[in-house]
């Protein structure tokens, strides 16, 4: 209502109202930044470059450390304030703080070998070498689905670096940007290399191009990618983008079907499907297609859907009303073409067609006519395709606009090397799913966006190679 009349008045809107999907109740409201505080950030984090790229690795890699504990420290209230603003089921939330800390760790660990010089020549006469500088500024525009598990990736390297941080979480998780900012301030971070901002379309748009900002890390959607690289595109400076995911697995005959079932309904269902990397379609050899289905329904039907907050649920609501409108209006397209759910939607009571509590499915008799088994669903759904063979499965797994993830579930470990070559991917498992190693590059291909972050290969998106030529006479 105060939206409704600021807009009638010709007022500029300036409120962020966040609404939690466990009611859609309004959870927190926040001012979006104004120009003048937008300036200040800016101007900050550009006067704070010169003295933190300066300070040594050792001395930085102490204070991200310090600063990861004090994240950590919190955990009590984040968790619950997480549940809130994306519904994830609390039980499951703790599991955020431990990848945070895992990754977080990971990079501190590794930052000596990921920055250290590269020596081209070095004798008597020459001492040449490659050194690895921070850019400057880097904008980090986060999401909500893993708000924390996908800022780490960019912030932490990002310092490590010796560049300064101004942070974008989405207009759903804000509380998250806050918390983040609150750790860092405990830390004693030094002043204004790591800042936020809560910002609409348009202002984020006027950050990317702005003359102070020298990198930019965006996780989001593939529309969102495109108005990234608009926003850049008389600039000279890159930007990491990972976008969206349709990812796929296939399950081969000679597989362990009881830990194949078991992993892959938790990877389609988990964080109610909203993961980029998260199963979207499955591929099952026709000789054990029967047994997987008859398994894979079984599983699920077990799921608990219902408030977050309830320590049993294990399912909780999509994020917003408008998500959830779109994939069950996905999953109806489909059903309407000749698609089948097997999951009885009369066991998830939470749902009652208007809510955010979006019932988990799995669609038989599928194809790649329907929208469903090419659009990123991003819900707890999943198709499932019956295969004659690993052909098969190989041009069904690369038909997709995007590569993020695959998978496949087999006991043959050279053939699974072998099909992995022939993936469209970023990332090729081998009997698991949606988990980051933070030692391996998370990287996509085709409209999965480009870029790396984590392992020691993330670090060169953020520094600039400067090579020194010293000859001694």
């Amino acid at each position: 209502s105060i939206v409704k009349k600021l807009i009638k008045n010709k007022i500029k809107v300036i409120i962020l109202d966040i609404n939690t999907p466990i009611d859609n109740s309004i959870l927190v409201e926040r001012n979006f930044a104004t120009d003048s505080e937008i300036e200040t950030v800016l101007q900050n984090a550009y006067n704070a470059r010169k003295e933190w790229r300066e300070t040594s690795l050792p001395e930085r890699k102490e204070i991200i450390s310090n600063f990861v504990k004090s994240f950590l420290s919190n955990d009590e209230e984040i968790i619950e304030n997480l549940c809130k603003q994306i519904g994830r089921p609390i039980i499951q939330c703790p599991g955020e703080m431990r990848g945070f800390e895992e990754r977080a760790n990971y990079m501190v660990d590794n930052s000596d070998r990921a920055l250290k010089d590269l020596v081209s020549r070095k004798d008597s006469e020459f001492d040449n070498y490659i050194k690895k500088e921070p850019l400057g500024t880097i904008f980090v525009i986060a999401p909500w689905n893993y708000p924390f598990n996908t800022s780490v990736n960019s912030i932490v390297p990002s310092l490590l670096s010796g560049n300064t941080v101004i942070l974008k979480h989405s207009s759903q998780t804000p509380l998250c940007a806050e918390q983040l900012f609150d750790a860092a301030t405990k830390a004693s971070l030094p002043k204004n290399i790591f800042q936020f901002l809560h910002l609409d379309h348009s202002s984020t748009s006027k950050v990317i191009s702005d003359n102070r900002i020298n990198h930019v890390l965006f996780t989001g959607s593939v529309s969102g990618g495109r108005e990234i690289k608009k926003s850049i595109s008389t600039r000279f400076i890159g930007a990491g983008l990972e976008l969206g995911g349709k990812d796929p697995a296939y399950v081969r005959s000679d597989c362990n079907l009881e830990h194949a079932i078991e992993n892959l309904v938790d990877g389609s269902y988990f964080n109610s499907g909203q993961s980029c990397c998260g199963i979207e379609r499955i591929y099952v050899d026709e000789n054990i297609y029967d047994k997987f289905v008859d398994g894979f329904k079984s599983i699920t039907e077990k799921y608990i859907l219902g408030n977050p907050l309830e320590e049993n649920t294990n399912l909780g609501p999509v994020v917003k009303m408008n998500a959830a409108k779109y994939i069950r209006a996905q999953v109806s397209q489909a059903l309407n073409k000749g698609a089948k759910n097997i999951i009885d939607s009369n066991k998830f009571k939470a749902d009652d067609g208007t809510n955010c509590y979006v019932s988990p499915s799995a669609l038989i008799q599928v194809d790649h006519s329907m929208e469903f088994m090419k659009r990123e669903t991003f819900g707890p759904t999943v198709g499932i395709m019956k295969v004659k063979n690993e052909e098969d499965a190989i041009n069904l797994m690369n038909d997709s606009a995007y590569g993020l993830t695959a998978s496949i579930w087999t006991s043959d470990k050279d053939f699974a090397q072998s099909m992995g070559s022939k993936i469209e991917t970023g990332t090729f498992f081998m009997n698991r799913c949606d988990y980051l190693d933070p030692g391996l590059a998370w990287t996509g291909v085709k409209d999965t966006g480009i870029g790396v972050t984590l392992s020691v290969l993330g670090f060169d998106h953020l520094t600039r190679a400067k090579s020194y030529h010293i000859r001694t006479l």
